[in-house]
């Protein structure tokens, strides 16, 4: 499952790099760097699915929120959200 993840993720930032604004650069960075955390935790554990992967990620995402102001908030969590879209397809 990870494999699969990585390779969404590969494949949806080089849509975002070819086709997208510096806010979509920006959030999907950001973003990036979140979801590595996060697959780096589910490496050791026995769940490996996408509601283990979407649960992680909230948490991720309530550190977003801590750490940005409300609009690059707002794009991290719509890059988010166009991302899961491409996990759970």
């Amino acid at each position: 499952m990870i494999e699969k993840y990585e390779q969404t993720l590969q494949d949806w930032i080089e849509s975002i790099v070819a086709e997208g604004d510096d806010d979509a650069l920006f959030a999907s960075g950001y973003l990036q760097g979140h979801f590595a955390v996060v697959l780096s935790k589910l490496e050791v554990e026995h769940e490996q699915g996408v509601e283990a992967l979407e649960s992680k990620m909230v948490e991720c995402l309530a550190l977003a929120r801590e750490e940005l102001d409300d609009n690059d908030y707002a794009l991290v969590n719509d890059a988010w959200l166009q991302l899961s879209s491409k996990l759970t397809a």
